[in-house]
């Protein structure tokens, strides 16, 4: 086994905090699995609706996620906040692929890394269609 080097805060140009709620613990007293992909989901909306000045919902292109995934390093328990840095792994004509670090509390080095891919699509017809202008001119900023 080799040893793992964790992301640093220092890497990302955009923080999300997420607070982790009492719900959030399961019965061994850390945050299940299942909550890190809802502070994936929770970082980059809410960065996106942020950073580009509006509902995204509105747009006629959507993102949709089609793949995620999570890679834990350290527990996180009920009241901990957790710290989202958002980068981006790829970008190209209709999806990104978003590097999503999570960071407890004031620490440094990440708790949990994940990949989040939003594939954009007609949000009548949910067929795929080129990433929105507007979403791509606020992702670039994470570069």
């Amino acid at each position: 086994m080799t040893e793992t080097t964790l992301p640093r805060r220092s890497a990302f140009k955009a923080l999300r905090q997420v607070p982790t709620r009492w719900m959030d613990n399961d019965h061994y007293g850390h945050v299940n699995n299942v909550a890190y992909y809802s502070f994936f989901d929770t970082a980059v909306n809410g960065y996106l609706m942020e950073a580009a000045g509006m509902d995204i919902r509105n747009l006629p292109a959507i993102g949709i996620v089609a793949e995620s995934s999570c890679r834990f390093f350290s527990p996180v328990s009920f009241p901990d906040v957790i710290h989202a840095g958002l980068g981006i792994e790829r970008m190209g004509a209709r999806s990104v692929v978003y590097a999503i670090a999570l960071f407890r509390n004031d620490e440094d080095e990440a708790c949990a890394m994940g990949r989040f891919v939003h594939v954009y699509v007609d949000r009548e017809s949910r067929r795929p269609v080129a990433i929105p202008d507007l979403i791509r001119a606020v992702v670039e900023q994470l570069n």
